[in-house]
């Protein structure tokens, strides 16, 4: 890798950590105040419009923001004919959603959803404008900016649904402070960005970018699908409050895989991309990722696994106790979320959005199983269901990114069964700590001090290789 890239990478994958923590470290701390304050039932209703709005953004995307990342002489041109394309789409998709406020109200069962949905239908516009002015900071590996525009978009709207929800306005507390998040967000990016838009559309632009990103969209709508399948099974068949439940213990394990996947998808993208003719580099660059991305997905989730009681009883209360169960399954099937990622992005760094398309059909038919297991028992089966589906999903990633760059599925388990076993002996000895009668207080601090004990002993006493490897990248960059 040349002395440039190196030093892009590292600020890539140091700004975007920075952003990763900062940014969701404050929505983290938001939703324990938020939480505090508002009911499962408020988190339900909110996740029941995820649902619409995560799916339509995905659409409004069209896999346009990959497809000019990777092409690798993007022009004016190119990101106009994008620009323009996104907004023509989120305005339709907006009155789309309008429209189908009362169906979604009448199928829920939920009389305020209409309500609900109307006025969360702008964020699919606001969210539009902000596609190209980020995808063209990412494909610069500019993420200092999207750092601090990111930062200051939580703050701001972190205080809005406090104070909102703090004058019991209820989900409207929710639903405010996404809107004013995506706006802020979107107003700094367009401030940061050294580009405007002008009258040009090219024919010829969109029919290259879109060959190559229509495949990515499909894919994306399916995947989003098979994200957001759960809470549709859970909103019908259940009760708001179940999916209240179930989208707080969502949140927390999303905390630690989706935000170590958005790092590496972020920043491994736009840099894989510009060495994706020397197989042998990006094998081994590959192979460093998913070492050292999965000794801190592994440790983080079984830590939380293990601590999940008296985190959840001292961050957000009592009243939410029910989702520790909820909290743990996840924790175990969420550590292939990171898995999922990094092979994808090695399938499509090679330019194959037609496997990413074929293997998203696949995961989609793989988890009806859990989904059919949901409808006829409960939650807990059909969590505990979708740890052996994501597991069938990730074998077949791997049969895929196995062909494009060599790396075979028994070189990955042998790569990560070491952090796994390290991530393992911290569950075991931190969750022991729970039997312990002492006030919870004090004993999820006992964990978290037992937990980071253990790691670095265990990490010292095996020699581990990634451990080193993540050791010396924090310590050159203090």
């Amino acid at each position: 890798m040349s002395d440039s890239l190196k030093r892009n990478t590292v600020k890539g994958v140091l700004w975007t950590l920075i952003d990763v923590v900062a940014r969701y470290g404050i929505t983290f701390l938001v939703s324990i105040v938020l939480a505090r304050l508002l009911s499962p039932r408020e988190y339900g209703l909110i996740g029941i419009l995820a649902i619409f709005i995560d799916l339509f953004n995905v659409i409004v995307d069209g896999g346009f923001t990959n497809a000019i990342i990777r092409k690798q002489k993007a022009n004016h041109i190119d990101y106009c004919t994008v620009f323009y394309t996104n907004i023509a789409i989120s305005a339709f998709l907006c009155l789309l959603l309008l429209l189908c406020a009362s169906p979604i109200a009448i199928f829920f069962e939920q009389p305020e959803l209409a309500a609900l949905t109307q006025t969360m239908s702008i964020v699919i516009v606001i969210i539009a404008f902000a596609i190209v002015p980020k995808a063209k900071l990412t494909k610069e590996i500019n993420f200092k900016s999207q750092t601090k525009i990111a930062i200051c978009s939580a703050i701001a709207s972190g205080v809005i649904g406090i104070i909102l929800a703090y004058l019991n306005f209820g989900v409207w507390a929710l639903v405010w402070q996404q809107i004013s998040c995506q706006l802020i967000n979107s107003i700094g990016l367009w401030f940061a960005v050294k580009w405007k838009p002008t009258l040009d559309f090219s024919a010829s632009s969109f029919k290259d970018l879109w060959n190559y990103g229509w495949k990515l969209l499909v894919s994306g709508v399916l995947g989003s699908l098979w994200t957001q399948s759960y809470q549709i099974v859970i909103g019908k068949c259940y009760s708001t409050t179940a999916l209240g439940l179930y989208t707080r213990a969502s949140q927390f394990s999303s905390l630690c895989s989706n935000n170590i996947s958005t790092i590496i998808q972020k920043v491994s993208f736009p840099v894989l991309s510009k060495i994706q003719d020397d197989a042998d580099r990006l094998k081994q660059i590959y192979k460093m990722i998913i070492k050292v991305s999965m000794l801190v997905t592994f440790v983080l989730l079984f830590g939380m696994a293990a601590c999940a009681e008296s985190m959840i009883y001292v961050l957000i209360g009592k009243k939410w106790l029910e989702c520790v169960p909820l909290l743990q399954i996840l924790c175990v099937s969420m550590t292939f979320v990171p898995l999922h990622g990094i092979n994808t992005i090695a399938i499509q760094v090679v330019g194959r959005s037609d496997i990413t398309l074929k293997l998203n059909i696949y995961k989609c038919i793989v988890n009806t199983f859990p989904l059919i297991i949901g409808i006829y028992t409960n939650v807990y089966w059909m969590l505990i269901s979708s740890i052996f589906s994501n597991l069938i999903c990730y074998f077949l990633n791997v049969i895929y990114s196995r062909k494009l760059i060599h790396y075979s599925f028994i070189e990955q388990i042998k790569d990560i069964i070491p952090s796994f076993m390290v991530a393992f002996t911290v569950f075991i000895v931190t969750y022991a700590v729970s039997f312990i009668d002492i006030n919870m207080y004090f004993k999820f601090v006992l964990q978290i001090i037992v937990g980071v004990i253990t790691f670095f002993s265990v990490c010292k006493i095996v020699n581990l290789q990634e451990y080193h490897l993540l050791l010396n990248f924090v310590l050159k960059r203090s």
